[in-house]
């Protein structure tokens, strides 16, 4: 009597461990990856942990914006958490471009006008 039962493979119930516990789409994550002219096939393995990482990264990056907000009574994070983190912190000093501090436009025309005047004076 032969019993035909298949048995899951290791890889296969890791494969659909591994999807479980991501949060980030992998299409997109693929996308992006492919939209450097550099790549040009992406390995699942790769695929998995460049999208981990990246999930790992934003969480850093949200707890320390919530622990170092400005107002400690919101349970609420906001844009300008986000790039005063990025501001102060070493770590995340590479996304000062990405996370400018937000200003009023007149206050840019007045620091603008100023930088004008302080050239005006140098060339003197």
């Amino acid at each position: 009597m032969k019993m035909s039962q298949k048995t899951p493979d290791k890889d296969d119930d890791q494969t659909s461990t591994n999807k479980k516990s991501l949060s980030l789409p992998t299409s997109r994550v693929r996308l992006i990856m492919k939209s450097s002219p550099d790549v040009s096939c992406i390995n699942h393995d790769a695929l998995f942990l460049t999208t981990k990482a990246t999930e790992l990264f934003v969480q850093h990056l949200a707890v320390s914006s919530y622990t170092n907000r400005a107002e400690k009574e919101t349970k609420s994070l906001s844009y300008s958490d986000l790039a005063n983190s990025a501001e102060e912190n070493d770590t995340f000093q590479f996304l000062t471009d990405i996370l400018p501090k937000k200003i009023l436009a007149g206050d840019y025309l007045k620091s603008l006008e100023q930088l004008q005047e302080d050239d005006d004076d140098a060339d003197f």
